[in-house]
């Protein structure tokens, strides 16, 4: 009865159940090739070529989503490209510390993370980039507060670690580590003669999360990379500031990078891994 049925389609007519003999399907990436994606066991393949052309299409449409519209990407991205100029606007250099300077502040990383939950289906990567962007958004909240340093040091390191599993580890480019672990190696030596004994741990941890998330935003390539690479910057200019001497319009350098970082890093779930060679 199963031989009756997988040997005709549903016109009845007869079909050749040799392998190779499958019927390719138009517009898929089987198109042209009698080769089957039903999997190893010969069987299952067998019954995957010899469908009729109609089920073997709809089983075929389960796959990558169609790109998403220009016009849905800058939807979800207005309220980001508002809230920075916004940020800049309202910004006081006098103005002490408040909630309302920390909410300022924090707004376009939320934008961020809601524009993101509304453009990207559920994802482990997306979910991995949203929750970055909350722990980012804490960190903010917090360096209003000079005292808070610690605790926004901390909500960024794990932000950085929610970046480092949604970059993966695949491609590896252990390449990229000589130059990182020298350039970031060097900066910290050098940084870590004018910080506090109490600080001296909790900079050191935060520097390698830092450089591990620059590697794999560089190894991932794309916007990932480049945002990495920004972020990294943002973060040796606040030290520098914080720690070694103060920089001439260094907050303005700091939450520009910062601001493209985060937009670069959250728009990474929209490109593929870049696969490039080892």
């Amino acid at each position: 009865m199963i031989n009756g049925l997988v040997g005709q389609d549903l016109s009845g007519s007869p079909r050749d159940n040799r392998a190779g003999q499958g019927t390719p399907i138009p517009g898929s990436k089987w198109a042209g090739t009698m080769s089957s994606p039903m999997g190893g066991d010969p069987w299952v393949a067998g019954v995957g070529r010899s469908l009729p052309l109609e089920v073997s299409s709809f089983l075929l449409c389960v796959g990558p989503t169609p790109p998403l519209k220009t016009a849905s990407l800058v939807k979800c991205l207005t309220p980001f490209l508002l809230t920075c100029p916004a940020y800049f606007l309202f910004w006081i250099p006098e103005d002490p510390p408040s909630l309302l300077g920390a909410l300022v502040k924090c707004l376009p990383v939320l934008s961020l993370a809601a524009g993101l939950q509304a453009l990207t289906p559920p994802g482990s990567t997306a979910t991995l980039l949203k929750w970055g962007l909350l722990c980012s958004a804490v960190g903010d909240a917090c360096l209003i507060w000079p005292d808070a340093f610690l605790h926004g040091m901390v909500a960024f390191a794990a932000a950085h670690l929610f970046y480092l599993v949604a970059f993966g580890f695949s491609p590896l480019r252990p390449g990229l580590l000589l130059p990182i672990a020298l350039v970031s190696g060097l900066y910290l030596c050098f940084l870590l003669l004018h910080l506090p004994p109490d600080m001296t741990l909790p900079v050191a941890a935060y520097s390698l999360m830092l450089a591990a998330v620059l590697w794999r935003g560089l190894a991932r390539g794309g916007s990932a990379g480049l945002g990495a690479l920004l972020f990294t910057l943002s973060d040796a200019v606040l030290a520098w500031g914080t720690f070694v001497w103060p920089l001439p319009h260094a907050r303005l350098m700091i939450m520009t990078t910062y601001y493209a970082a985060q937009a670069l890093i959250a728009l990474s779930v929209l490109e593929g891994p870049k696969h490039k060679a080892s």
